[in-house]
């Protein structure tokens, strides 16, 4: 890698997206690409070989994707299944027909087994069934994962897919019908506090165990993923620890200053027991995240401010 390769940042304006944007560009890099979706619908197979072939980058980055959370997944499977296997097929064939040697694929880690063992290992894709309320995003996305596989078993090309934890930073949906647990909270203890630090009742009964990674670390592993070579085709991203969600409810209601209680509603689905990551293979060959959680929820929630008049809304 040189500073002046042409590097295409597929989702640049996401919350992935935009801090590998960032990442690269405070190290340097000059010659990155990216297209709003107006200006490049991705579901658009041939919309995306006349831009391989204007563009033609040396590097692809997919940080492009259709998400939501459990709620969204669960009303929308056709589309979370279908819109993310065009957009990932369209950006991994038209890259390999296009002569993109290096082609970094960004997944879940909902991709793994329900009830595998913790914390995930790699090699335990594909050994079991998924959680069913998201299945089928982890479906497209481990079809992703699989076609990044051939083209490197097969062409012997750098194609590498990077499995994230639950991200979460700058530019995340705070959309309370379509965002992922952590925004979601933030959004509903802030609304609270400002209306007198009224109760909050978030779902399920607190007890799931989750991991979260700054959006921002997860940029750097992608820097990183980059500048090395990477032996292995599917990589764990993340911190190795993980909290309850009402240690993350806490945590939150504490850095945003809520004084009001917090119920919990059993009645709703708390989504797979556990997903810890075994991020060994990872930092094996050198890198680690660097941001704590309690850290990452005060940068998040800061930016959450300055930024509350044009926070991102998915609207499904």
């Amino acid at each position: 890698m040189v500073k002046s390769s042409k590097i295409y940042i597929a989702g640049h304006l996401g919350m992935v997206g935009s801090a590998i944007w960032r990442a690269l560009e405070s190290k340097g890099y000059s010659n990155l690409v990216g297209r709003t979706s107006s200006e490049l619908d991705l579901r658009n197979q041939q919309a995306v070989t006349n831009f391989y072939k204007k563009e033609q980058p040396e590097v692809v980055i997919d940080a492009a994707a259709k998400v939501g959370g459990i709620l969204a997944n669960n009303n929308f499977p056709y589309q979370f299944l279908m819109e993310n296997m065009l957009i990932q097929n369209n950006l991994i064939d038209g890259a390999h027909k296009a002569g993109v040697d290096k082609f970094i694929f960004l997944g879940s880690s909902c991709i793994y087994p329900k009830f595998a063992p913790q914390p995930l290992k790699e090699e335990y894709l594909l050994t079991d069934s998924l959680e069913p309320t998201n299945e089928w995003y982890a479906i497209a996305k481990i079809t992703g994962v699989k076609a990044c596989q051939a083209i490197r078993k097969q062409y012997n090309k750098e194609y590498v897919s990077l499995m994230p934890t639950n991200l979460y930073g700058y530019f995340d949906n705070f959309d309370l019908q379509s965002s992922h647990v952590l925004p979601a909270m933030l959004r509903k203890f802030h609304e609270a506090k400002i209306n007198k630090h009224s109760d909050v009742t978030l779902w399920g009964s607190g007890t799931p165990m989750r991991e979260f990674l700054f959006a921002d670390d997860m940029a750097e592993s992608v820097v990183y993923a980059l500048e090395n070579n990477l032996p292995e085709f599917l990589y764990n991203i993340g911190t190795g620890k993980d909290v309850t969600i009402k240690e993350l409810a806490e945590t939150i209601q504490k850095v945003i200053g809520h004084k009001g209680r917090i119920f919990w509603d059993a009645e709703k689905p708390d989504g797979t027991p556990r997903k810890l990551m075994d991020v060994s293979k990872m930092k094996d060959i050198g890198w680690e995240y660097s941001t704590e959680l309690e850290d990452g929820i005060e940068q998040t929630y800061a930016w959450f401010l300055e930024n509350i008049d044009k926070i991102k809304e998915i609207k499904l």
